[in-house]
């Protein structure tokens, strides 16, 4: 055994000495750029997964005052059905594990139920540049009254500067489709892209100097689409007074993993 150790320590010894007659021969401009390589290398890697293990949690419920967002948040929280339009001027925030998910091994999530109303809109931007994903919540029963108030406040969402850069996904939420009288989300996503079209064209004919939105839209030459984002958006449907929010939920987990 301590023979073996020996032998073990000579070729170690051998090895070492070998090691640093090659580093010797290298020229020291040569071993500084392949150690400076080695630097950069190590925290490059440390650096993605630093970035990988603090990605934001955090999801946005925005939409007008109304659309049943917070409904979609205490079904998300709980399952709990909070009755009635609750009109706040503050964000309604929390941090918990989708009540139909296993608590033990599932990453909580940090959802913030934004206020609706016009005057208190700018606290979006707040929570934007720290956003994982946006749910934008609409009234699919009383969308038409809505879908000009509706598509502006889209449109300013989709041309943030944090928005366009990260990328951040959007899902266009077409709430209360448990009514019989409801707009399907089809009619819902074509009405809006007409709208949000419109907005395009007449914005685009004000001067820049004028132009509060820090992007423009769509593609030159063609019709808007959703499709021409460079963030993804993707349309759905819920029920928070039934608790239907299967599709919601798939959205959240889809960019807050478990």
């Amino acid at each position: 055994m301590d023979k073996n150790l020996e032998d073990l320590r000579i070729v170690a010894e051998q090895w070492l000495n070998q090691g640093v007659e090659f580093v010797q021969q290298i020229p020291p401009n040569q071993l500084y750029a392949a150690i400076a390589v080695l630097l950069l290398t190590t925290i490059f890697f440390f650096s993605i997964r630093l970035f990988r293990r603090t990605k934001s949690n955090t999801v946005l419920l925005s939409g007008l005052s109304g659309s049943g967002k917070t409904v979609l948040f205490y079904q998300l929280r709980d399952g709990s059905s909070h009755q009635g339009s609750v009109t706040s001027m503050e964000p309604n925030e929390g941090t918990f594990v989708l009540h139909t998910e296993n608590t033990k091994k599932t990453k909580p999530v940090h959802l913030v139920d934004v206020p609706g109303h016009s005057r208190v809109r700018s606290k979006l931007e707040e929570y934007l540049p720290r956003a994982a994903a946006v749910v934008f919540v609409v009234d699919a029963l009383e969308f038409l009254p809505n879908c000009r108030a509706a598509s502006e406040y889209l449109y300013d969402i989709l041309t943030n500067a944090s928005v366009v850069k990260n990328k951040i996904p959007v899902l266009l939420c077409c709430n209360k489709t448990d009514k019989i009288t409801a707009h399907t989300k089809e009619f819902i996503r074509k009405q809006m892209e007409k709208e949000i079209e419109k907005l395009r064209v007449s914005r685009s004919a004000i001067s820049t100097a004028d132009i509060a939105n820090d992007f423009t839209l769509g593609i030159e030459g063609e019709v808007f689409s959703f499709s021409h984002c460079l963030n993804k958006v993707t349309v759905a449907e819920a029920s928070g007074l039934t608790g239907e929010t299967v599709q919601v939920q798939e959205f959240i987990r889809e960019y807050v993993k478990p």
